[in-house]
């Protein structure tokens, strides 16, 4: 215990100590209870913010969706930031929930036009095995599956063979393997490469037992259904971890059911393993032609090329994985089937080692990452490989070892805050960028004392055009309503009462005019949800 000054009051000295503790008691990733409760304090704390559970998932926990809006969300366009799409992407959570925070405490004013959707965690029951006694990266819920389709559910779990409470790998002696040691880094096991002439002499599997003896390891652990496995796009029948057909999880279902209520919505931000803003997607004519399209179309891929510039400008890290999903992605669907701007990132990544005069860098990702790790003396990385008996292989020569299960995914704790600062300031610009309607250079002519003649400008005085190429074929994105309303003695000669536009680009207009019979008021409006509405009040000469 320490002492207080005499000349000091006893309360200061409380005070700094509660300071401290919360300041720095904070020193790993919160589970989902001290997720939670970060939600709901945000929610007592901060009027704008509102959080409701969407379902509860098999595993028995909530899929939270935050609010944070200055009045009714529905009356400003919206951006929705979506955390574990991957359940060993801890960041991705941490992230969502720490921009909420500066959001509201520091950055407030950008809700009185932008309304934003924040989902932290779409992966809970996969992201707490990172604080269970067993530590694996595990990405499915706590469905029971039948991933091998040998007619039982879960049968070859992972086993902890050395005790270390981390799953890694086995490798095996054998020359009918294909492996060898990396000559980057022998610790690293790497396929045998022909063309160099190398022979195979290791089996490399996970850490467990051939329970069911099909010569395979732990192909059938316990769960389940993957968040980005499950998705409308590109669905990969038949595959582990897909589901037996798309959005068939409860999270998957709620999140879609509130996500196409939300006709405001006109980008989603995913913290996911996918990256289209260090490297946006590139055009290609063909995947685009196609009757199902497969390819960003060419205007979105402009668009995306100049977000992903305003992105690299505040997010400086190089050498970002450009990972696409395999199938059933959320990011994919985010574009392809629901038309948003659709941006991606997973927040942070490993700094590729530049080598110097007396160490080469490494081209196999694990062997450049055990550098990096190096470089900034990262403990607890690698098990290093060591020699057990294993009933599989009696008489083989078998060792356990391996890169750690969440290292390469995710940063040192003390990072978190840097980088989620670094996404806000990014998110922000995003906002500055959004579509938005107003009516512009009003002109009224009296033709003669019965008839004027009313013409307008509906102007988009944002950068982004109110739909995206994709978009414009979704009838999940509303046209932009121009509605003229008169009164009892007044009558429309020419033009429509109401006008139903597909899109306008980015700092343009449309022009429109009306030929009305008649005295007195008539009320012009213009916009969609996305867009935001704006109305004037017009006197007819």
């Amino acid at each position: 215990m320490f002492k207080t000054n005499s000349f000091i009051p006893k309360s200061f000295w409380v005070l700094l100590f509660f300071c401290s503790a919360v300041s720095f008691g904070q020193s790993n990733y919160r589970n989902f209870n001290e997720q939670t409760n970060a939600l709901k304090r945000l929610q007592s704390n901060h009027p704008e913010a509102k959080l409701q559970s969407l379902t509860k998932t098999v595993g028995g926990y909530d899929i939270w969706a935050l609010t944070l809006s200055s009045g009714d969300p529905q009356d400003h366009p919206a951006i929705a930031i979506v955390g574990g799409i991957d359940g060993s992407l801890l960041l991705s959570t941490e992230m969502a929930i720490t921009m909420a925070e500066d959001i509201l405490k520091n950055h407030s004013e950008v809700l009185e036009n932008t309304t934003f959707y924040i989902f932290p965690n779409m992966s809970p029951n996969a992201s707490e095995q990172y604080f269970k006694d067993l530590k694996y990266e595990h990405k499915g819920n706590a469905k029971s599956t039948d991933d091998d389709r040998d007619g039982a559910f879960d049968e070859d779990p992972f086993e902890d063979l050395n005790k270390d409470g981390l799953i890694t790998l086995i490798r095996v002696e054998d020359v009918t393997g294909d492996y060898v040691k990396s000559k980057e880094d022998d610790r690293i096991m790497v396929k045998a490469d022909a063309a160099d002439g190398e022979l195979g002499n290791y089996k490399v599997f996970s850490e467990g037992i051939d329970n069911d003896k099909d010569g395979k390891y732990n192909e059938d652990g316990p769960g389940g259904i993957m968040f980005n496995k499950n998705f409308s796009f590109n669905f990969p029948y038949f595959k582990p971890g897909a589901g037996e057909h798309p959005v068939s999880e409860k999270e998957h279902r709620a999140l879609l059911d509130f996500l196409y209520q939300q006709w405001n919505l006109y980008a989603i931000i995913s913290l996911g393993p996918e990256n289209n803003l260090s490297s946006p997607l590139k055009f290609n004519r063909e995947g685009a032609s196609k009757r199902v399209v497969t390819s960003i179309l060419k205007n979105d891929a402009k668009l995306n090329a100049y977000v992903s510039k305003q992105y690299n400008k505040i997010n400086t890290a190089k050498d970002a994985p450009s990972a696409m999903a395999k199938g059933g992605g959320f990011f994919e669907w985010s574009y392809f089937h629901f038309g948003r701007l659709a941006l991606s990132t997973p927040g942070w990544w490993p700094a590729k080692f530049k080598g110097d005069s007396t160490v080469k860098a490494h081209k196999n990702v694990k062997a450049n990452y055990l550098q990096f790790a190096n470089q900034n003396d990262l403990s607890n990385v690698f098990v290093d490989w060591t020699k057990i008996d294993h009933p599989d292989f009696p008489n083989k020569t078998v060792e356990v070892g391996g890169i750690s299960p969440f290292v390469m995914q995710n940063p040192s704790y003390d990072k978190v805050a840097e980088l989620s600062k670094t996404h806000t300031d990014f998110i922000l610009e995003v906002a500055k960028l959004q579509p938005n309607i107003s009516i512009e250079n009003i002109a009224i002519e009296g033709v003669n004392n019965e008839l004027t003649r009313i013409t307008v400008d509906v102007h988009n005085n944002g950068f982004l055009p109110t739909h995206t190429d994709m978009g414009k074929r979704s009838r999940w994105l509303r046209k932009i309503k121009i509605e003229l309303s008169l009164n009892k003695n007044q009558t429309l000669i020419s033009g429509k009462k109401i006008d139903l536009i597909d899109a306008i680009d980015g700092d343009s207009s449309k022009q429109f005019t009306w030929l009305v019979q008649g005295s007195g008021n008539v009320t012009l409006k213009a916009g969609t949800s996305h867009t935001g509405t704006d109305s004037k009040t017009i006197t007819l000469k």
